[in-house]
């Protein structure tokens, strides 16, 4: 599975969404279920998924998925 594949997943599978929804608008201020607590379940899965910690700016700043994936390439992840 490629690293897009498993962020895709983890999206698709926490915040309960389709593929097709995960997009460059796809944020935590157009999706109803990305809470406080869907938040931090993404930024631990993938922490876990990928080896890495994010630091208190980086988990603050993870607010939509085109976010999420500068945020990993700063850790040397390709999405």
């Amino acid at each position: 599975m490629t690293n897009l594949e498993k962020y895709n997943k983890t999206f698709m599978e926490i915040l309960n969404v389709e593929a097709s929804e995960l997009n460059a608008g796809f944020g935590f201020q157009t999706v109803s279920n990305w809470d406080s607590i869907a938040h931090m379940t993404l930024v631990s899965t993938f922490e876990d998924m990928f080896d890495i910690m994010l630091d208190t700016e980086d988990i603050l700043n993870f607010v939509s998925y085109e976010a999420g994936k500068e945020i990993l390439a700063k850790y040397g992840i390709e999405i």
